[in-house]
């Protein structure tokens, strides 16, 4: 939306736990949020911080095979995708894929390049890369209204504590 981008430094698990919390805070239902990058680049580990911050307690982990968890929390249900395993995109018709998206989800999705045509558009779009010693550089881009205020919401909590 008006080419608005932001980058976010971040320095190992914790960092990355927090961006997830941060993330978690500005979601008040419906949202749809793209995660990519490569693997073990830090996509699951900021859907525990997002998990956390609501109050979960469990472990969270990648949905390879399962393709979706599904978790409910302050009145919130919240889809966990993983679609690194989809073969085809067309696969996300057989599960129901509309069926997920409504305004009391949030959904979560890590590989969304997979199903494409298939999906939604997303209301920000995150991409995490690795940068070297532990450290991520996230490049945050909003694609809707919500989008927007999720990304000036952030930046103002990252801008805070900064």
């Amino acid at each position: 939306m008006g080419g608005k981008r932001a980058e976010l430094f971040i320095k190992g698990e914790s960092e990355m736990l927090r961006f997830g919390a941060a993330l978690s805070e500005v979601c008040e239902g419906g949202e749809i949020i793209f995660l990519h990058g490569d693997l073990g680049v830090g996509k699951t580990t900021s859907v525990r911080g997002f998990m956390r911050e609501l109050g979960h307690k469990g472990a969270v982990k990648s949905p390879t095979y399962t393709l979706v968890e599904h978790y409910s929390y302050q009145g919130k249900t919240i889809y966990h995708f993983d679609l690194y395993r989809l073969g085809d995109g067309e696969e996300l018709e057989y599960m129901g894929i509309r069926d997920y998206f409504h305004r009391n989800a949030i959904c979560l999705i890590e590989w969304p390049e997979r199903g494409r045509g298939y999906l939604p558009n997303a209301d920000i779009d995150i991409k995490i890369v690795y940068e070297h010693e532990g450290q991520r550089r996230i490049h945050m881009e909003p694609k809707s209204k919500r989008g927007m205020h999720m990304f000036d919401e952030i930046n103002g909590l990252y801008s805070a504590s900064n």
